[in-house]
């Protein structure tokens, strides 16, 4: 309040200040006069910027300048007849100051305004003049006025563009916002002003960090966020109203600038119920959230993207999701430690199998969000069907380890064959399933490069998720090019089916793993079904892995491959019937394994624990998030955080993500992000909340709620 107080002080001062009125020191804009065209017409219009340079680091005004400032003013001497119009302002930038925001420009600014030349105006030489007032700020705010004129040329002729700023001028008024042909109107719901905007340029377009600037102060809080959800046809906007607003009601329409990535347009919101088309698509991030319409196709944005892909990915190889996939990695290493040429190929393979598989999910993201359909990371887990698959897929994977059967020897091939000369497939496949099992868990770096890349384009999805492809298979084909570090593993031995059968056991901790988050999305009856399945696959494997050693006795292994080829059957039946008999969980916070009281996490009551002054801990999760898991099993388990919660009547709500669920994808949305873990801390008074890293420690977490 006093910052405001002050600032308003100042802008009354500039307003009484004489003419060319400087205070402390050299002042720091510059004032011209440009004029669009070189001359006049007689009964005519011509253009007339006020041209503002402004020092580095300073700025001054839009027309509502926001919680402080002041809007520049200009005073016309004009000579008898003529007339100026009203200022045409340029869309302003976001000015965030302390606690305030505030709405101006930097650099420059073209300040262009029509004027009228009478039809009686004579030919000749005819003086322009103004006094502009600005207040520009940068630490400190300094009031400054300066008195400028420019003399024009009346002629009848057509004119022609003015030499020195006809250029500039031009493309000032193009860029300037202008009504367009969309349809607006604005109500007052549940302490929020809604505005709701369809048609024209907004159809099908980027709702992605879309905001509205007021023409006049008192109708919003500036400083709050804008929250965005877009439709077919359109976008809305959750705004929080100004006191005054809320208490007196709207009474009358709501004009303004409305800024998406599509361009600005002057928009009026009528009064009245929500437009068909502005919702039904899902929550976009919001204007602080998103990278700005100018950072969409910003080569340093996508570059800074990219390089945080790349790093996540190579982290990610260290996250709990991806241990068991490393022994498939170790296993591959050992053998082929002492085979330069085969390390190389299946060092490839294996960056192969990763890239295609995070492209393929690439794609599917691309096309789901073209649709309108909230996809997060980590998508493919929340299907049941998936889980199932790769629960059973795993399980074989373990047996193959433990020698039950042999598929090629190891587990870089698919058949013995493969190991002469194709051999390229069993390291691509462990490519692949590194990305299936291991992409749920988000890294440090992922989240801030996946939140840009899915508020961008297909391009921007595209090399963000292949940088993500590198980084995950830097590491093994790092190692694999390395002669120096491949002779340090022992030479080939019995140790290797040692190891070999070691390395089974994280695959099987994985396939009891993929059973528990079927049983959390589909229930117990089809976890049955599963299970019945796993018993039907061992069947297989131990039929099939017979018939491998009876190769010698025709007979019996044809007979064991009749049955194996049965079991496998009845594996695929049991299978399905999982499928079908799964249902949907019904413990909405089943995921999070804590003893700490929580609730289900909903937008409304949210809400409602905010509005009564309590802090609240929201704790986005899944079953299928092993990082999740990790968290919840020693960061909230630690008796602190049970202590600091009850100190602070800290609400715990939990948002389960397990199965899809587009309330929490909304959710996740809204901060930029696009998968779990995310967990954010609202303390009271805060507009938005923190949010705290990926992996925690109970002291992180008590004093989150703590402070």
């Amino acid at each position: 309040m006093i910052v405001r107080l002050f600032l308003a002080l100042l802008a009354l001062l500039a307003i009484a200040a004489p003419a060319n009125a400087q205070m402390l020191g050299a002042p720091h804009v510059r004032f011209e006069l440009a004029p669009q065209s070189a001359s006049a017409q007689p009964g005519g219009v011509i253009n007339v910027a006020v041209h503002q340079t402004i020092e580095k680091g300073w700025h001054t005004y839009w027309k509502n300048s926001g919680d402080a400032g002041q809007a520049t003013q200009v005073k016309w001497t004009l000579p008898t007849g003529w007339s100026a119009g009203d200022i045409v302002w340029p869309a302003p930038k976001r000015l965030r100051e302390a606690t305030l925001m505030t709405y101006g420009y930097e650099d420059q600014v073209w300040l262009t305004v029509p004027i009228k030349v009478p039809a009686s105006a004579k030919p000749g030489t005819v003086p322009l003049a103004a006094h502009v007032d600005v207040l520009v700020c940068k630490d400190i705010c300094v009031p400054e006025s300066a008195d400028v004129k420019v003399d024009l040329t009346v002629a009848s002729g057509a004119p022609l563009p003015d030499p020195r700023f006809g250029e500039a001028v031009t493309k000032a008024m193009a860029a300037a916002p202008k009504p367009a042909p969309i349809q607006a109107s604005a109500a007052l719901q549940g302490g929020a002003l809604k505005l709701w905007a369809v048609g024209g340029a907004l159809k099908g377009a980027d709702a992605t960090g879309a905001y509205f600037y007021p023409d006049a102060s008192g109708v919003i809080d500036h400083p709050a966020r804008q929250a965005v959800e877009h439709g077919p046809e359109g976008l809305t906007l959750t705004l929080k109203p100004a006191p005054a607003l809320a208490k007196a009601g709207l009474t009358g329409p709501v004009s303004g600038l409305l800024e998406t990535r599509a361009g600005v347009y002057q928009i009026t919101a009528q009064p009245g119920a929500a437009l068909p088309g502005a919702t039904g698509l899902g929550a976009v991030p919001a204007a602080d959230e998103a990278p700005s319409a100018k950072a969409k196709g910003d080569i340093g944005g996508l570059a800074v993207a990219v390089l945080f892909a790349l790093i996540g990915g190579v982290i990610l190889n260290l996250m709990p999701c991806v241990f068991p996939v490393l022994s498939m990695k170790a296993a591959a290493l050992a053998r082929q430690a002492h085979a330069p040429a085969e390390a190389r190929r299946d060092g490839f393979a294996f960056a192969a199998g990763a890239l295609t598989t995070f492209l393929a999910l690439a794609l599917i993201l691309i096309v789901s969000k073209a649709a309108g359909h909230a996809v997060g990371w980590g998508f493919q887990l929340q299907s049941p069907d998936v889980t199932a698959f790769l629960t059973l897929l795993v399980l074989a994977i373990a047996l193959n380890l433990s020698g039950v059967f042999e598929a090629g020897l190891s587990l870089q091939g698919v058949g013995s064959e493969l190991q002469t000369k194709p051999g390229v497939l069993g390291p691509f496949f462990t490519g692949v399933l590194a990305v299936v099992v291991g992409a749920p868990c988000t890294a440090p770096f992922m989240a801030s490069a996946l939140g840009y890349a899915l508020t961008a384009g297909p391009l921007e999805i595209l090399l963000v998720f292949l940088a993500l492809g590198i980084g995950l298979a830097l590491p093994f084909v790092a190692l694999s090019l390395s002669p120096g570090l491949l002779r340090r593993f022992p030479k080939p031995g019995p140790w290797m089916e040692t190891l070999r059968h070691v390395l089974a056991f994280p695959m099987y901790a994985t396939a009891a793993f993929m059973a528990w988050v079927f049983a959390q999305q589909a229930g117990d009856l089809a976890l049955g079904w599963l299970m019945a399945a796993t018993v039907g696959l061992g069947l297989c494997a131990y039929l099939l892995g017979r018939a491998q050693r009876e190769h010698a006795h025709g007979r019996q292994a044809l007979v064991s491959l009749g049955v194996a080829a049965v079991s496998l059957m009845l594996v695929g039946f049991l299978a399905i019937s999982a499928t079908i008999a799964a249902a949907p969980s019904t413990d909405k916070a089943a995921a999070s394994a804590t003893d700490l009281p929580s609730e289900p996490f909903t937008p409304e009551r949210l809400a409602a624990a905010r509005e009564e002054g309590r802090p609240v801990f929201v704790n986005f999760t899944a079953a299928w998030c092993v990082t999740c898991k990790v968290n919840e099993r020693l960061a909230f388990s630690d008796p602190a955080v049970a202590k600091a919660f009850a100190r602070t009547r800290t609400l715990y709500l939990v948002g389960d993500w397990t199965r899809r669920d587009d309330v929490i994808a909304k959710a996740l949305a809204e901060q930029g992000r696009t998968g779990v873990p995310l967990y954010l801390v609202y303390t009271p008074g805060a507009d938005r909340p923190r949010i705290l890293p990926q992996v925690l420690t109970g002291r992180m977490i008590a004093k989150a709620v703590g402070e």
